[in-house]
């Protein structure tokens, strides 16, 4: 889950296996797959068409197959949708960026499109993922792999010294891959001073824009992911901080959804990726939280910059963290073709917005991206993409809330799973969230690295308690604590 898929303000669970899982996981896992209906398998027509068109996709003339582009994504990724190229220029940096062009094997309407319209994102679960697309095109013929020449959606983004955007580009060009690096690769490379092109210029123009993301009241959320590894005969969950490589690769992403969203706003036509600000009410809520955990939030301070610092692995920091979500909930798309919307910001970039780099795992970017072609073209917007415009919100939001249900269970499985065989056990927790009559709440214990309910009078937010574990069901993918 490269790029854009990673760069979600809200934290939210996900969960790394091992290589190897596990009969009962592997049962629940499946049961998951069934209570939320994700489909199995593609119908033959799809797979028919999919196997067609990877033979005979629409090429490009323009070839940039000269550009030496290198893709940054988890090891063994397969579905690779973006591919870069930093270089220095007069007074900044140019950012060429290619994006897999689905719509070269895709045509709205067709039985591909159809299927992809009813699973609207790539679902990734422990022990694999349901795919938006047909493998054969996703990790085959339209994946930016390493080596062979794909057509692909070209941005050209200009940046100044301080890393702002200055001026933006998109065509279909041929493209080719030079290195599939994976993130602790060029963490390493930085931070021994070994990085040079490319990786040099992805830590200096990351460093920039993520200094601008807070200049501009941006956040980023310092959450870690929980991971699964081997434990003798079991497994432990433990949590794996993000890299500041991961962060840096997701800026490139992110100024690109940008550049993307101002080329709509100013042709009126588009597709954008929206969070309304949190109302006053909530903030001042918020802050009150703060204050109680003595988390710092100076006058003048936005969210962003009081989040920045913090350490999950601080209670206090944590609890602060888990409370103040409620300002980044209410994310959504929206789509215009005319007066361009309102509410056209997304809170958490604090600037417009718009999804484009993943259209391999999402839905919506191959609509976005052809009509950001269409723009930088001159040209207008292809009927058919238009009137599918409409429906697109609707869609990706009914299988977000399916991909994000999907990703809530699996993490309820596994923590349950290895909490499963120490029920009556005694473990230091810190209380993260407190329900109204203080009565229950939810802590957040360190070993294993594990989030549940926990039950009990008079609950303090932030404190540092001893909980017992009162029951750990896989089968009902339930974890309770009370305490001690």
């Amino acid at each position: 889950m490269a790029g854009d898929g990673r760069l979600m303000p809200v934290p939210h669970k996900s969960i790394r296996m091992p290589g190897e899982s596990h009969p009962r996981l592997d049962d629940g896992f499946e049961r998951i797959r069934r209570e939320l209906k994700l489909p199995e398998g593609f119908p033959r027509a799809v797979t028919d068409e999919a196997e067609w068109v990877a033979e005979v996709p629409a090429l490009p003339a323009l070839d940039r197959t000269d550009l030496p582009l290198i893709t940054v994504d988890p090891p063994g990724s397969m579905d690779l949708d973006q591919a870069m190229h930093l270089e220095e220029r007069p007074g900044g940096y140019r950012v060429w960026y290619a994006i897999a062009d689905v719509a070269a094997f895709v045509r709205p309407g067709g039985a591909i499109d159809t299927e992809a319209r009813n699973r609207g994102e790539t679902v990734y679960m422990p022990d694999g993922r349901v795919p938006l697309h047909p493998a054969i095109l996703s990790e085959g013929a339209a994946s930016l792999l390493p080596g062979m020449t794909r057509p692909a959606a070209l941005w050209c983004v200009d940046l100044d010294a301080d890393g702002q955007i200055v001026g933006a580009d998109v065509t279909r060009a041929l493209v080719r891959s030079r290195e599939r690096l994976d993130y602790d690769y060029v963490q390493a490379a930085v931070d021994t001073g070994t990085a040079d092109g490319t990786l040099r210029l992805l830590a200096e123009i990351g460093r920039l824009r993520l200094a601008l993301e807070r200049a501009r009241g941006g956040v980023t959320l310092p959450t870690p992911e929980q991971e699964v590894v081997p434990d003798g005969d079991g497994y432990r969950v433990e949590l794996r901080a993000a890299l500041e490589a991961e962060a840096w690769n997701a800026q490139i992403s992110l100024l690109t959804g940008m550049a993307a969203a101002s080329m709509m706003l100013d042709a009126e036509i588009g597709l954008l990726r929206v969070l309304p600000p949190a109302p006053a009410e909530k903030v001042a809520q918020v802050r009150r939280v703060a204050a109680a955990l003595d988390v710092p939030w100076p006058e003048g301070a936005s969210y962003g910059d009081v989040v920045h610092g913090l350490d999950p692995k601080i209670p206090e920091q944590a609890a602060f963290l888990e409370e103040s979500t409620v300002l980044l909930r209410g994310a959504g798309y929206v789509a215009f073709n005319g007066e361009p919307p309102v509410q056209a910001d997304h809170a958490a970039v604090a600037a417009p917005y718009a999804h484009v780099t993943a259209p391999l795992r999402r839905l919506i970017d191959r609509y976005a991206t052809e009509i950001c072609l269409s723009i930088a073209a001159g040209e207008p917007v292809p009927e058919e993409i238009q009137k599918a415009m409409g429906d697109l919100p609707g869609i990706m939001h009914t299988t977000g809330r399916r991909a994000n249900a999907v990703e809530r269970a699996c993490v309820d499985l596994v923590e349950a799973f290895v909490l499963r065989e120490r029920v009556g056990q005694a473990f230091d927790a810190v209380v993260i969230d407190v329900d109204g009559d203080r009565s229950w709440g939810q802590v957040q214990i360190t070993d294993p690295a594990v989030v549940a309910r926990c039950d009990g009078e008079g609950l303090v937010l932030g404190e540092a308690v001893q909980v017992r574990l009162t029951r750990a069901d896989p089968a009902t993918r339930e974890v309770r604590f009370s305490l001690a």
